[in-house]
């Protein structure tokens, strides 16, 4: 097997060894891409499956649930995970456990089952994105973590594009049990490649042999913790507007528990020798900043991601494939504007001024998508999604570089985990938020144009064509309402960026 050889010897922590780091990078970013896609697809595909498993539409949220807090709890110890257990030896038994879970759940008769299946199929979609971005931070030198970084942003960013658009071709033209087993070719694939080209350095595992040697102690309370306060808080963030919000025991119950367990988890990190968590970090001030505009950027990518094609499906009655295509010139364009933004993050431009830009073009954006109504196309749709998604790759890119600095380079694995925490949980508050605030706004707006109508109404033919015109508007209303909110937070973010360290030019961000 001839090996190519980069141009310069490979960093002490490069997960490259004597291969091309570009190899590595195509490598690991192909699970990462295929867990962050099916995601998306599974998402669209729920009606399909709820009727082939004899289950109601309220129940099969079960089937997101599930995976959702599941991956929530792995995600903050999965850089605990890879230094104890090995960095390629855990991201192997991710793919390995995500891909056979696919299997299972495309083969599940059950509701009961297909619960089971997912819980260890978010278990292991957990730990790939964060070990796949402390790859590319080990093996590429901070002037090329940018392109790198590229690569690692087209899984995170396209993927959800695509989804919804692939998610509604397949139920529609073949079964929704294929959605989980096209994974089965990927996730081999993967496990091959991986296996014959990925690497730990000496260094690395020097560092896993020094932290075993010196008597590992495994913070059990940190787990209960961790499993309690994160899975408590993802089962409120799903399941708020369906059970009423703070209303209803159920929610607040739950609150509670994850209150309780994310401060008592708070304090046990920062005060044991050992966390599984490691909130130290915060401490860089480069990296808090990086942590708090990545749960923005998860806010405002997946919470447009959900309401887009919802908006075109309910009001404009498109069907699933036709509303996942509206987001689908958003995906494409971003495709071919990540190398872009590779290039000029750290050569042309700061970060901080890259990551300015494009907060406040996505906030303008949405605000202009604020101004939609029912007599606009397909393509008017697709425009509008490709303004909010076009700037979006000039936000991750410099922030997935710039998040490093002041991190010892033996910590990128906890870092990693975190940033990525970051990203899905402000994912799962802002689908939360802008699901309730879609039911509140719309009886509001209902409430108020309903004031309005009297006998003396001319515009309506009858009671029936008065309830139905006042019911659409009101949705209408209720969703450009929450686009304003959306860009007005985008827009609001902006000053934090000033905040941002530079990007040393030529210079390694962390020593090695």
């Amino acid at each position: 097997m001839a090996a190519t050889h980069a141009a310069h010897a490979p960093l002490p922590r490069s997960a490259a060894g004597p291969f091309n780091p570009w190899l590595i990078a195509v490598i690991v970013s192909i699970a990462t891409f295929m867990e962050v896609l099916d995601t998306t697809i599974a998402n669209v595909a729920l009606r399909h499956i709820a009727g082939g498993l004899g289950a109601s539409l309220d129940q099969s949220t079960y089937i997101t649930t599930s995976y959702l807090v599941s991956n929530a709890i792995v995600l903050p110890i999965s850089g605990w995970l890879a230094n104890v257990i090995g960095r390629k030896r855990f991201y192997m038994i991710c793919v390995l456990l995500f891909t056979v879970s696919s299997v299972a759940c495309g083969f599940a008769t059950s509701l009961p089952m297909m619960i089971v299946f997912r819980v260890f199929q978010g278990l292991g979609g957990g730990g790939l994105a964060p070990v796949e971005q402390s790859i590319f931070a080990d093996t590429f030198t901070p002037e090329k973590r940018a392109m790198a970084f590229a690569l690692y942003g087209f899984t995170v960013v396209t993927a959800p594009a695509i989804g919804p658009m692939l998610g509604g071709w397949i139920t529609e033209n073949y079964s929704w049990h294929w959605v989980f087993l096209i994974n089965l070719p990927v996730g081999i694939v993967s496990l091959v490649l991986t296996w014959m080209f990925v690497s730990d350095s000496k260094l690395v595992q020097q560092e896993r042999r020094a932290l075993l040697d010196k008597g590992l102690r495994i913070d059990y309370l940190g787990f209960f913790l961790v499993a309690a306060g994160f899975g408590s808080l993802q089962i409120v963030l799903d399941k708020f507007e369906r059970e009423d919000g703070f209303s209803s025991n159920f929610i607040c119950t739950f609150t509670a528990i994850a209150g309780v367990a994310l401060v008592a988890l708070v304090i046990r990190e920062l005060t044991t020798a050992q966390p599984i968590v490691n909130l130290r970090l915060f401490k860089s001030r480069a990296f808090a900043i990086s942590c708090s505009v990545m749960f923005a950027f998860g806010f405002i990518i997946n919470s447009t991601t959900q309401i887009l094609p919802q908006f075109t499906q309910e009001l404009l009655g498109y069907d699933a494939t036709n509303a996942g295509l509206t987001l689908g010139l958003g995906g494409l364009v971003t495709l071919f504007i990540m190398p872009i933004a590779g290039v000029v993050t750290g050569r042309l431009f700061q970060p901080k001024w890259l990551v300015m830009m494009s907060l406040a073009g996505t906030g303008f954006a949405l605000l202009h998508t604020a101004g939609l109504d029912l007599n606009i196309g397909f393509w008017d749709v697709s425009l509008s999604r490709l303004y909010q998604v076009i700037w979006l790759p000039f936000l991750f890119i410099p922030l997935s570089t710039v998040q490093f600095i002041g991190i010892p380079p033996k910590e990128n694995n906890n870092a990693s985990a975190l940033i990525n925490m970051m990203r899905n949980l402000g994912g799962s508050f802002g689908v939360s938020l802008v699901t309730t605030q879609l039911a509140w706004r719309e009886q509001f707006h209902h409430a108020r144009l309903a004031e309005h109508i009297t006998p003396y109404n001319g515009f309506v033919s009858s009671l029936g064509s008065i309830a139905s015109t006042v019911e659409q508007q009101a949705s209408v209303m209720s969703y450009l309402d929450v686009f304003i909110v959306l860009g007005v937070i985008s827009l609001v973010l902006c000053p934090i960026c000033f905040l941002l360290p530079k990007l040393p030019k030529g210079a390694q961000v962390n020593a090695h």
